[in-house]
């Protein structure tokens, strides 16, 4: 019985690592078009610049030792909305168990004017 437990357990751990995701809802009108992933930047405070919002960004799902690849997964996403720039508003871990976590965030893609 503590086998099967074990192995269950396990394989939660496995499933939940593996629905990292990244989600952009576009809130603006019209189109820009699509920037590269590497120059669109990832902020924590409002830029000075003056700036159009497209969307809201949620994450979810990343190890916490994978911030480099969550930032990475949220350029692609926000450049395809034609972004410059992310803000990420709220950051927080999800503990899973035995010192793993796992990142969340949410934010706003932006294009400067």
């Amino acid at each position: 019985m503590r086998l099967l437990k074990t192995f269950l357990c396990l394989m939660l751990l496995i499933s939940l690592g593996a629905c990292a995701k990244v989600d952009i809802t576009k809130t603006s009108e019209g189109y820009f078009d699509p920037t590269n992933p590497a120059s669109v930047k990832i902020l924590k405070t409002v830029p000075e610049e003056a700036y159009t919002e497209l969307g809201t960004v949620t994450v979810s799902g990343f190890k916490s030792s994978d911030t480099a690849k969550m930032h990475n997964a949220v350029r692609a996403k926000a450049a395809s909305l034609g972004a410059n720039a992310v803000i990420l508003t709220d950051e927080g871990l999800v503990p899973l168990g035995w010192g793993n976590y796992e990142i969340w965030a949410t934010g706003v893609a932006v294009h400067y004017n």
